[in-house]
């Protein structure tokens, strides 16, 4: 994706977080979902200086997800719930909360079963991970299932 592509992307999810009719929410959640693959749930939070890289090509976003500010996301990532088979309100899934300064790398998934999961403050999601569990803050979690593989340096806790 061109940057000229990533940028009108990234400034069409910005305004679709900060509007609030549900008619112009639906018509900017079509008009990225045609443009570039990213479809961002209508009732998603998404706060400022979020980031899709590479115009966050394939990225699917849970309607109840919280973003905090300055995420940086990569291609390809789901947020969302694991138990998909269930009818929405037979769920016990509440939402994801992406805390402030957490980057969720390349294809990686956030698949929450029940209530709400977290990922801290500036946390790393490996690419390709698939992370069921909150974790802390300045924390580096990779794998299938992710596991806390260390801590991010440069950051205090």
């Amino acid at each position: 994706m061109t940057g000229k592509m990533a940028d009108f992307v990234n400034k069409t999810i910005q305004r679709m977080s900060r509007c609030k009719s549900l008619k112009i929410r639906k018509f900017y959640s079509k008009v990225l979902l045609v443009t570039s693959g990213v479809d961002i749930g209508l009732h998603s939070v998404i706060g400022k200086g979020v980031v899709f890289k590479h115009g966050g090509l394939g990225t699917v976003i849970h309607d109840t997800t919280v973003i905090e500010d300055n995420v940086m996301i990569m291609p390809g990532v789901l947020v969302g719930r694991s138990d998909v088979w269930l009818p929405r309100n037979e769920s016990r899934f509440e939402k994801v909360v992406i805390k402030s300064g957490a980057v969720l790398g390349t294809g990686c998934k956030v698949l929450c079963r029940e209530g709400v999961l977290t990922v801290g403050n500036n946390t790393i999601i490996g690419a390709n991970s698939v992370l069921t569990q909150s974790t802390g803050e300045n924390e580096i979690w990779a794998g299938i299932p992710a596991k806390k593989i260390g801590m991010r340096q440069g950051f205090e806790v």
